[in-house]
């Protein structure tokens, strides 16, 4: 008689985590797309404006700008355009990295019953701001074609900005999510520092009006500076970017993906005692 098959769990032979977190994200991506399905429903489903919102908001955010600095910042050619161009990239960044540390706090409810990769919060949040941003294209193009800013072909392009875009951005919403976990005022603390840093980078005002010294330390310390010009370059300026213009971006956006997933991958099993 054949004897029965006996499994021991090897410890030692536990894959890698941070590889073993992909195999888990795609095993349950029809999970992920229900919560990103939940993330815009929710988002939307009290608003009277409903989507609309999502393209009236920076628009209308604009329209203010322009109307404040318009004057100021004269010698910019489109100003209205190059504020919204910005625009745009911040605000994919700066809600899909708030996002994926709300959501993952919220999620507490839901960890505790089923398993799921803890990832999946801010993936969820990423396919989110991309939904978003790509809504804003619409707003973009009007603003465009009203005042006269060329709409060229390098736009077709800028998918691929938004691409490294949201590779940075689920690798530093990884990194404060941890950090929310084990310190709940990160959550508060980190509305302040966004503040700070959109106007650390040239969004409402055009990068040449800074000082030679400033403006090298900004590019070399601020990886949204780069971020955004990289969005930026194919709509606005209407031509594809360098190589420089695409390396250091995509470098920013590799380092801090591969640091915050493992970050977080390496912290996310002690996250049940935390939330």
């Amino acid at each position: 008689m054949e004897k029965p098959s006996i499994y021991i769990y090897d410890s030692a032979r536990h894959p890698f985590r941070p590889l073993e977190e992909f195999q888990q994200v795609f095993k349950y991506r029809f999970l992920i797309s229900q919560l990103l399905r939940r993330d815009i429903v929710t988002r939307y489903k009290r608003s009277v404006l409903g989507i609309a919102w999502t393209m009236l908001n920076p628009l209308g955010t604009m329209i203010v700008l322009s109307i404040a600095f318009s004057q100021v910042f004269k010698m910019t050619e489109g100003y209205p355009a190059y504020v919204l161009s910005g625009l745009m990239a911040w605000n994919f960044f700066s809600q899909a990295s708030n996002a994926s540390m709300v959501n993952l706090v919220w999620g507490e409810g839901l960890l505790k019953r089923i398993y799921m990769p803890k990832t999946s919060f801010a993936l969820s949040a990423i396919g989110t701001g991309i939904v978003n941003v790509l809504l804003s294209l619409i707003p973009m193009i009007i603003v465009m074609v009203a005042i006269k800013v060329p709409i060229k072909l390098s736009i077709l392009f800028l998918p691929i900005p938004i691409i490294v875009l949201a590779i940075f951005t689920l690798g530093f919403g990884l990194i404060i999510s941890t950090f929310a976990v084990y310190f709940p005022d990160v959550a508060e603390m980190y509305q302040i520092v966004l503040t700070a840093w959109l106007y650390l980078t040239p969004i409402i005002y055009p990068e040449d009006i800074l000082p030679s010294g400033i403006k090298l330390l900004i590019s070399t310390l601020n990886p949204l500076y780069s971020l955004v010009k990289l969005f930026r370059i194919p709509i606005y300026y209407g031509r594809m970017p360098t190589f420089v213009e695409w390396a250091v971006p995509v470098s920013f956006a590799l380092v801090f993906f591969i640091v915050g997933w493992m970050f977080f991958v390496y912290r996310s099993n002690d996250f049940s005692q935390k939330i």
